[in-house]
């Protein structure tokens, strides 16, 4: 094969195609080869076309389907607007002509080059006399058998046939199948994709006589084996026996009870014109089964598609147990068929006589099987199926039945009826050889002890019970009432309590409901408590139903004329909760029935219908209402559903007589009342209808609404987009109704962002609680997210009652923490003993509602940390006066406690700081710490004046003290350890406490913090010094001024004058006593400048004086004015003192001269001071001897002997 350009016919092709692809070939197939090439989209003008000549005599023919002859060349062109190797296939086509020992060609080749660029099939056919088989040996890697796409390029495909598509097998390389055995007019193929090398040669094909399969088979006598012909083709004949006694049969053959038996086929693949079927027994008793199991030789009849059976009987009463040991299969629906795998069938008999048949596939939930009765298990197997040895195992026991002990009432019939046809189940009555059973129902009447048998484990599935009493009643009573007790007959079944009731016919047996009523619907539901309780009345013309009723409704009383039924339908493991019925008798009426109902206040709308409904309300019946309607409130009567009968004498209608007593009457059509006040009466009419029509049914209801003016508040929230409101009727008052958009609620929510039309009809403020809460949330991380301050925002002025609190719902990013700080001061914590009195109380608590505590403003919190998602509430009298901001809320990075506080205490008052939730617990495994901040030159006493401690599960609780730059614990104590520790911490700081996961109890402190001034004694000790220092300082400075000034004043020196004689002082007055008599001489004190002023010359001084210096005189010394005319005292002599010093000595005794004279040398002189004498208290004169000292007081000393002077 050659490849050419289409150059020469460019010009050509573009004249007849646009942007086409173009491809020139030549090509000559091989000798015995068929070659045809076939547009696969002849549509879109791909053909294939033969080039003849050359030049300018070139011409064309074009084909959609093209065959090539073998041995000749031809020129190819191939023009398609799509790629050419998606537009053209190639079919290669070859016979294979086989002798009964040969055949030609023997090596089957393929020609690789030829037309690869196409997609090419390469087909070989089958040709040999009859009982011929000719073998095909792969060459090269071998073949795998598939189902599937090859996805390497090369299918292969064998059929025994040309179009026998259906029954082809299909292989891919790369497997183990090395030889084909083929008949006569089988067909190989080989499919490649474009492009795709194709071994030279395939296959070396042989031929040789037809031998058949032989299969030797053993078949014991419990086991038939039947081999069915499905199909004509191939020939086959199925041979068994030898010599005379050999048969042969192309249909089939039954086989049983036989040894080593060999059945030959005439064809090579007999399980394509066979099938075969195997069946066998299994006989059970009560207690097992023989055999036990059900098996198969699993390599027996592989190839073939098999039926396997096996026929169980089952004595009666017993159940069949199937357990499969390697399989678990799930059931399907009779149509249904499994996809892959063996298909199982059940079928049961049952004592009646009916087969059930159940099907089942593998890979389901059920490995065990229980039946009941004869059984036949089917497992239809498919080709090639493998199955394990044992099938399934058979295992048969005593059928376990249910036995009950039943005792009826007196006047009570139990029913036991039979409600669903699986599973097989009788229901029998006493005890062998009495007992009679039946598979349909039972009833007993007498009231004794009864034994009642079922005969399968769960009669509850398969049986209902229906409890009947009949009540007789008189004139004015009746002889029973209704059963209100819980009944233990049956409790698991599904029950039916009936009472028939009866009074005279013109009366009317009543039912009264106790509060809530009853609710009536309609006659096919059932009611949501499972108690559904339905009420027929008997009439001549047949039963009819007044209603279905359910617990809670408007319905407070039914009237039903002569006579009827009231039933009670319960479901089994329900536990009976009836309503308390008081049965009586009621009026004489002409009405069907007549039922009261109080309709509720508020809005509602309550659907009636009549008796019967959908079906037709009885002839020349009346049904009446009557309608109990709140005060202040309006009525309408909605007619929704109803049917009108041909009428054959008066016509229908309905009556309405008012709590006035007057009368409106209406046609099913026309207009029903509307927007009336007051108690109502309604009737409705049947008249005699042709009974061959539709009756009369109506469906009608009656809707209540406040009369009252509403208040209309239209709250749009689109501009607070985070902000939701929650109303909440918390008053008293029935009247008050809320709404939102026309829906009345006990509870309205408007959603954040959203619109909402609220009415409140009759509602005080105080009766509507109106909170708020807002979302903040958003921010990905702490770098993007911002401070946020805690405001309300300003609500729809239409909102007349005032906001009750408003809540924050602050979401945290992930591995951060909200900081909460008061805009105005520090929080407190309210805890007994320190309540928040503030006019704002703001409530923390965490997203799963574990409350974190309550705080006000103006405390020692100074900062609160989170690591979780809280909500924030604020409550205050008027959030009008307070808008905040409450809080100030940022996000910082995650901490590694739950909570942290930092406090800062007062030095006035005690501090209580109290764990989260005080004084319920804290949350599981969760810490909290409080950062304390103490005064400079303060100390804190700690103590922990309340603790409880749980009984921990895992972990312990703890109570650390730390100071802040110290890792040393000053306290440390777990749940198992006391706490009442005081603790003097002299500085700034941790407290930290920590819970375990409780077992039982809870883990929950409060903490006292007293400051305290510190005490230094080392401070003390030099200040005390410090201050005795700067006093001696002080002294001697003072001292040294008063010093030099007197050294300044006294220029000339002191004496005392002393005269011979008698004592005068200078003054006007005298002695009264002797010195014996007075103490006169005994000086309290002496100052210096007086005594010794005179001295200095001042004459003027005395005068100066002041008076009480001029009074009486004490042994001071006073001014000496000189000499004068004294008067002579006549005064004794004193005697010697002894106890007391003489103040003026004798001067007989005194050292000093007895008068003075002039001085002789400088000691002498006035002017000469001794040192010695200064420092004395007194100075006096000195003689020329030696310097001595004069006591001027001797007021404290002991008396002493005279002492000559040396």
């Amino acid at each position: 094969m050659r490849l050419d350009t289409c150059a020469p016919l460019g010009l050509f092709l573009l004249l007849v195609l646009d942007s086409s692809e173009c491809l020139r070939l030549t090509v000559r197939p091989d000798k015995g080869s068929s070659v045809t090439v076939s547009s696969e989209l002849p549509s879109n003008g791909c053909t294939v076309c033969t080039v003849v000549g050359g030049g300018n005599d070139t011409q064309t023919v074009c084909h959609a389907i093209l065959a090539l002859k073998p041995e000749e060349e031809v020129k190819l062109l191939f023009n398609c607007s799509r790629p050419v190797e998606q537009s053209y296939a190639v079919a290669i086509r070859q016979l294979i002509e086989c002798t009964k020992d040969t055949c030609s060609p023997s090596t089957v080749e393929t020609q690789p080059s030829l037309l690869n660029e196409f997609p090419r099939t390469f087909i070989w056919t089958i040709e040999a006399p009859e009982k011929t088989v000719v073998g095909l040996d792969v060459l090269g890697e071998g073949l795998r058998e598939t189902s599937q796409p090859c996805n390497n390029g090369y299918q292969y495909s064998v059929a025994a046939f040309e179009g026998n598509s259906n029954a082809e097998t299909r292989y891919c390389k790369a497997g183990s199948v090395t030889h084909l055995d083929l008949l006569d007019q089988a067909v190989v193929s080989l499919q490649v994709k474009p492009k795709t090398q194709v071994e030279s040669v395939v296959f070396q094909a042989s031929a040789g006589p037809l031998k058949g399969r032989t299969v030797v088979v053993t078949i014991d006598s419990s086991t038939t084996v039947t081999i069915i012909r499905f199909s004509q083709e191939p020939e086959c004949e199925l041979c068994s026996g030898v010599d005379s006694a050999r048969t042969c049969s192309r249909t089939g053959t039954n086989l049983t009870d036989v040894q080593s038996l060999s059945l030959e086929f005439s064809c090579l693949k007999p399980q394509e014109a066979f099938s075969v079927e195997v069946k066998k027994t299994i006989e059970c008793t009560k207690s097992s089964c023989a055999p036990t199991a059900g098996e198969l030789d699993p390599n027996l009849w592989k190839d073939f598609k098999r039926s396997l059976n096996w026929d169980i009987s089952v004595p009666e009463r017993t159940i069949l147990t199937l357990d499969l040991p390697s399989d678990t299969l799930e059931q399907i629906s009779a149509p249904d068929q499994c996809q892959a795998g063996p298909q199982y069938s059940v079928s049961t008999t049952r004592s009646n006589g009916q087969i059930k048949t159940n099907r089942y596939c593998r890979g389901g939930p059920l490995s065990r099987l229980d039946l009941l009765g004869r059984t036949a298990v089917t497992i239809e197997v498919p080709q090639g199926e493998e199955l394990d040895r044992t099938i399934f195992t058979a295992k048969a026991v005593p059928r376990v039945g249910r036995m009950l002990s039943v005792t009826p009432d007196p006047e009570t019939l139990i029913i036991i009826s039979r409600d669903t046809v699986e599973p097989d189940c009788s229901v029998c009555v006493d005890n062998v050889p009495r007992q009679t059973c039946d598979p349909r129902s039972l009833i007993l009447g007498e009231s004794r002890n009864t034994s009642v048998e079922f005969t399968c484990p769960h009669p509850e599935e398969v049986f209902s019970v229906e409890i009947n009493r009949e009540i007789d009643c008189t004139e004015t009573s009746c002889s029973g009432n209704i059963v209100q007790a819980e009944s233990s007959l049956f409790p698991d079944f599904n029950r039916t309590f009936t009472w028939d009731l009866k009074v005279s016919s013109t009366r009317a047996f009543q039912l009264d409901f106790p509060e809530p009523g009853m609710q009536q619907i309609a006659n096919e539901d059932a009611c949501p408590d499972e108690h559904t309780y339905v009420l027929v009345t008997y009439l001549r013309t047949g039963p009819a139903n007044i209603g279905t009723f359910c617990k809670g409704g408007s319905v407070s009383s039914i009237q039903v004329r002569y006579k009827g039924r009231v039933s009670l339908q319960v479901p089994g493991e329900t536990k009976m909760d009836p309503v308390d019925f008081k049965l009586s008798v009621g009026p004489v009426t002409s009405m069907v029935a007549i039922v009261k109902v109080n309709l509720p206040p508020g809005v509602s709308d309550t659907t009636f219908i009549s008796a019967n409904y959908p079906d037709d309300f009885p002839d020349n019946q009346q049904m009446q209402w009557d309608f109990a309607v709140p005060g202040m409130h309006n009525y309408t009567v909605h007619f929704h559903d109803h049917t009108a009968p041909e009428c054959l004498g008066k016509d229908v209608e309905v009556e309405y007589r008012n709590w006035d007593k007057r009368v409106t009457k209406a046609g099913l059509t026309d207009k029903q009342p509307e927007r009336r006040q007051g108690n109502f009466e309604m009737v409705l009419k049947n008249c005699e209808t042709n009974r061959t029509l539709q009756g009369l049914s109506l469906k009608y209801s009656v809707s209540v609404m406040r009369s009252g003016h509403p208040v209309l508040c239209t709250v749009d929230l689109s501009k607070h987009p985070k902000v939701s409101l929650q109303f909440e009727k918390v008053g008293s008052d029935p009247y008050c109704e809320m709404s939102i958009n026309s829906e009345v609620l006990k509870k309205i929510n408007v959603a954040a962002g959203g619109k909402a039309e609220l009415s409140f009809l009759d509602c005080p403020n105080e009766d509507v609680r109106l909170t708020a809460s807002k979302l903040i949330a958003g921010c990905q991380n702490v770098a993007s997210c911002s401070e946020t301050l805690l405001t309300v925002p300003t609500l729809d002025s239409c909102l007349r009652m005032p906001l009750h609190s408003f809540t924050w719902h602050l979401n945290i990013p992930q591995d951060s923490t909200i900081d909460l700080v008061s805009p105005s001061g520090g929080l407190q914590q309210s805890v007994p003993g320190q309540e928040c009195t503030a006019a704002v109380s703001l409530h923390v608590e965490e997203s799963e509602g574990f409350s974190l505590g309550d705080f006000c403003a103006n405390g020692i919190i100074q900062k609160v940390q989170v690591h979780a998602n809280i909500s924030v509430t604020a409550m205050t009298r008027d959030f009008s006066k307070t808008k905040g901001p409450f809080l100030n809320v940022t996000f910082s990075e995650e901490i590694p406690e739950t909570i942290i506080y930092k406090v800062s205490p007062h030095k006035s008052s005690p501090t209580l700081l109290a764990t989260p939730n005080w004084p319920n617990g804290m949350r599981p495994s969760s810490t909290v710490s409080w950062i304390v901040s103490l005064p400079s030159q303060y100390q804190a006493r700690v103590q922990v004046v309340k603790v409880s401690q749980p009984k921990c599960k895992d972990r312990h609780t703890a109570i650390k003290v730390k100071l802040l730059d110290s890792e040393k614990e000053l306290l440390s104590r777990r749940e198992d350890e006391k706490t009442d520790d005081k603790l003097l911490v002299p500085q700034s700081f941790y407290l930290n406490m920590s819970n375990c996961i409780p077992e039982e109890g809870n883990f929950g402190a409060v903490t006292q913090i007293v400051l305290e001034p510190k005490t230094n004694l080392l401070a003390i000790l030099l200040g005390i010094v410090g201050a005795l220092l700067l006093l001696l300082i002080i002294l001697a400075v003072v001292c040294f001024f008063i010093k030099k000034k007197k050294k300044e004043r006294l220029d000339k020196e002191a004496s005392i004058y002393i005269g011979r004689g008698n004592i005068f002082r200078p003054g006007e007055r005298q002695f009264s006593k002797a010195r014996s008599d007075n103490e006169s001489h005994v000086y309290a004190s002496i100052d210096e400048t007086m005594v010794y002023g005179h001295l200095l010359g001042d004459s003027s001084y005395a005068d100066s004086m002041q008076d009480h210096f001029k009074g009486m005189q004490l042994d001071s010394y006073q001014t000496f004015t000189g000499p004068s005319e004294l008067p002579v005292l006549n005064e004794p002599e004193p005697e010697p003192e002894v106890e007391h010093f003489n103040t003026f000595l004798d001067p007989s005794h005194s050292f000093i001269p007895p008068r003075p004279r002039t001085p002789i040398d400088r000691q002498d002189s006035l002017g000469f001071q001794d040192r010695r004498m200064v420092d004395n208290e007194l100075y006096t004169f000195k003689n020329t001897g030696e310097m001595n000292t004069i006591r001027l007081s001797g007021a404290d000393m002991e008396p002493e002997l005279p002492t000559s002077e040396l």
